[in-house]
């Protein structure tokens, strides 16, 4: 099974990685410490060519209930058929380390979170459930900070709940609409390398 992204471009046959062969990520962005703008952009400068398409960025009010400074968020569409879901994860932890990501408090401040949403490989939606991995996200269908951005850059997107494979625009019609609301558009925008 191939996926298209928004471009037009389909998702290739990738290189072997154990059983599966990797090609693409959704990568959920944000940063509220600093120069949230540039940490963002520092996960898109840091992904290079891999980095297909990224969504409009939004503010939002911090999730998890600690008192914080608004998130900057955004998701980035990205491929590579050398990397496989762990290895997303291991680009994600060397994003988030060259931003100085401190893990002090669960949902506190963050120079920079990435966070992978859902893997596909050229057999579809990857399922991934070990001790430092969960794919698909396990609370990305009820975050709007996730969804909002991801149905703008990507409006055919799906994601898979509980076994069942749900459009991101129907997973976002569930979500409150005050956490909808809450996710306002910025003036802001992240450039990739690409062209895209």
């Amino acid at each position: 099974m191939s996926r298209s992204w928004p471009d037009g471009r389909a998702v290739a046959a990738g290189t072997q990685t154990g059983d599966r062969a990797m090609t693409s990520v959704v990568l959920s962005i944000g940063s509220n410490v600093g120069d949230r703008m540039a940490w963002l952009q520092s996960v898109v400068d840091g992904l290079g060519r891999s980095a297909v398409a990224v969504s409009p960025v939004y503010e939002t009010d911090a999730w998890g209930g600690v008192e914080q400074r608004p998130f900057l968020n955004a998701v980035v569409l990205a491929d590579d058929p050398d990397v496989d879901a762990h290895g997303w994860l291991r680009r994600a932890h060397e994003l988030e380390d060259a931003a100085h990501r401190v893990r002090d408090q669960r949902w506190g401040p963050r120079t920079l979170d990435v966070d992978l949403v859902t893997c596909h490989d050229t057999r579809g939606e990857v399922t991934v459930r070990d001790d430092v991995l969960t794919l698909p996200h396990p609370y990305a269908h009820v975050r709007a900070f996730v969804l909002v951005p991801w149905l703008a850059v990507d409006p055919g997107a799906t994601l898979t709940v509980a076994g069942r494979a749900r459009t991101v625009a129907h997973l976002l019609d569930d979500v409150d609409p005050a956490e909808r609301a809450g996710v306002r558009p910025t003036e802001s925008a992240l450039r990739t390398g690409n062209g895209r």
